[in-house]
Parts: structure tokens; sequence; C-alpha cells
């Protein structure tokens, strides 16, 4: 019996910034990656800093809810 196949879970993490400013008609989209954690060792939100092609530079990207 498994202890339990849930424990890495897929996460979509998107930029704070272009959150914050919204999405204009100069920049096409928000920045997103995909990645997987585990919850025993970071039950938290996940917080990386990813580069963001549509900000041009390395900013904060958040993890959120599918």
């Amino acid at each position: 019996m498994s202890k339990g196949k849930d424990i890495r879970t897929i996460v979509i993490l998107e930029c704070t910034c272009c959150v914050q400013k919204g999405v204009n008609k100069e920049s096409p989209g928000i920045s997103r990656y995909i990645t997987q954690k585990n919850r025993r060792n970071t039950p938290n939100i996940l917080e990386l800093k990813k580069f963001c092609s549509y900000c041009k530079k390395y900013t904060i990207h958040r993890e959120i809810k599918k």
C-alpha cells in the first residue's frame, strides 16, 4: 500500500509584476511556468524568482490555483 501518491503536485507559477500592471496592448500576456512541488516539504505557497519574457527581467513568480 502506498503512503501517498499525491505528495508531488503540479503547480503553475505566474509573474506578480504582470498581474499588478494588468495586461495591456504592448505585452501579449502574462508569464507562466509549470513545475512540481512536494507538499510535505513546502506546504506554503511557492515563490520563485524566474525570468519574465514580457517584463524582460527576473521577477517573483507566485503559485496560483488551478
